[in-house]
């Protein structure tokens, strides 16, 4: 059967079912896309209330992306990026940490910042310029172990690992303990040091759109809700069947738990987020760049301004200020005990932010251990049908994506 004739279902709009479904309809095939909420994204997308644009849960897009790179038209999204490095947060004020191989002007207040020590900061130099000449297949084939075991054979000092390591990738991995794959650590430090941390313009729901508009007219089904699947077929719950020559799973991995029956399809241990997002009068950080809890206790994580990147995200006159807290925290008085706070940090002029929304996100991303991601094909085929995602790959943009294009090649491969 040749590409043109192969019609392939898919199970979830998210970025791994729209890279694979572009993939397929590039190539001649027919998929079809069946998503049981009312836009496409999955994890990927953004509201809008009262001319704010919020993301559901604070996420940035890595430029230095290679194949997610390829497969997005960069331009068009409008990317705005972070400055390279970040503000923290100490008992003692501010302090700046920044890449100062793109800011060099901030060499002295970076290296005399009390972050870590001055060892810390060469070992960080030596980490960066043996990363970057790294591609992604060689990391993959690295000895894996916890990202903090990894630090600490690099030789980071206690204080470098907790005051820096724990507060930046705790808002990457959602997890402080530094529990997350080393491979994954090298792979985003890698991204990182590469390339910038970027917002598109409108929104990071635009990423998920992008792709969607390059799908022929029909090929999303939305608010199509599957629970049943076999080989070659689906079920909706209105009763409705479909029928193809493939079929592919590319759900988050306990919803694909669900709907697989095969013993190998074992939802994952998810990390939480809870994301706030206030309306303030103006930026309290005036730049664009993420700043972060560097004292170790309280329940920021890290706090950045959309707006400052790109106005589009606020209306006129106003500022969009994100407060990321690990975890799916819930108290009934949580959006007063993070402005006392932020009051720490920002001084007074915090009593005067309204609140928007808050968005408690208990999938938010699949553990990644030592063992798992950035090994196999990218994808597993379980009980006659392909399986894809971020939980597959690696837990990330690019992983969803990279995962969602071999599936889509595995099946276009000749039999």
């Amino acid at each position: 059967m040749s590409a043109a004739e192969k019609k392939v279902l898919i199970v979830g709009g998210g970025l791994a079912g729209l890279a694979c479904a572009l993939r397929l309809h590039e190539t001649g095939a027919r998929p079809l896309i069946f998503e049981g909420s009312d836009g496409v994204g999955g994890r990927v997308r953004t509201d809008h209330l009262d001319g704010f644009l919020l993301d559901r849960g604070f996420q940035v897009f890595l430029d230095a992306y290679p194949e997610a790179g390829e497969l997005l038209d960069k331009e068009s999204l409008d990317l705005r990026a972070f400055r390279p490095g970040a503000l923290m947060h100490k008992t003692s004020g501010m302090r700046r940490v920044m890449d100062v191989f793109r800011e060099p002007r901030h060499l002295m207040e970076s290296a005399l910042a009390p972050v870590g020590s001055f060892a810390d900061k060469l070992r960080v130099a030596r980490l960066r310029w043996r990363l970057t000449r790294l591609t992604t297949e060689e990391i993959a084939g690295h000895e894996d172990m916890t990202t903090e075991s990894y630090l600490q054979r690099a030789g980071f000092s206690a204080s470098m690992i907790d005051g820096f390591f724990r507060s930046f990738y705790g808002g990457i991995f959602l997890e402080r303990e530094l529990q997350t794959s080393s491979r994954m650590f090298e792979f985003t430090f890698k991204m990182f040091s590469q390339g910038s941390a970027t917002l598109p313009a409108r929104g990071m729901g635009e990423i998920p759109r992008q792709l969607a508009s390059r799908l022929p007219p029909g090929a999303i089904r939305l608010g199509a809700q599957v629970t049943q699947i076999q080989p070659g077929s689906i079920t909706l719950e209105s009763g409705e069947q479909f029928h193809g020559d493939a079929v592919v799973v590319a759900t988050d991995a306990t919803t694909a738990a669900g709907l697989v029956s095969a013993g190998g399809t074992v939802g994952p241990v998810w990390r939480s987020v809870t994301c706030l997002y206030f309306a303030a009068a103006r930026s309290p950080l005036d730049e664009s760049i993420i700043a972060l809890n560097g004292t170790g206790s309280g329940l920021v994580n890290n706090v950045c301004v959309p707006s400052d990147l790109a106005p589009e995200y606020a209306p006129r006159g106003q500022a969009l200020v994100s407060v990321s807290v690990r975890g799916t925290v819930d108290p009934d008085d949580l959006e007063s005990r993070v402005l006392a706070e932020l009051e720490a940090w920002f001084g007074g002029a915090v009593r005067e932010w309204r609140h928007l929304r808050t968005y408690r996100i208990g999938r938010a991303l699949p553990r990644q251990s030592p063992g798992t991601g950035f090994t196999g094909p990218g994808f597993r085929k379980e009980a006659g049908v392909y399986l894809c995602g971020d939980h597959i790959w690696s837990a990330s943009i690019e992983g969803a994506i990279i995962s969602g294009l071999r599936t889509a090649d595995a099946i276009l491969k000749p039999s």
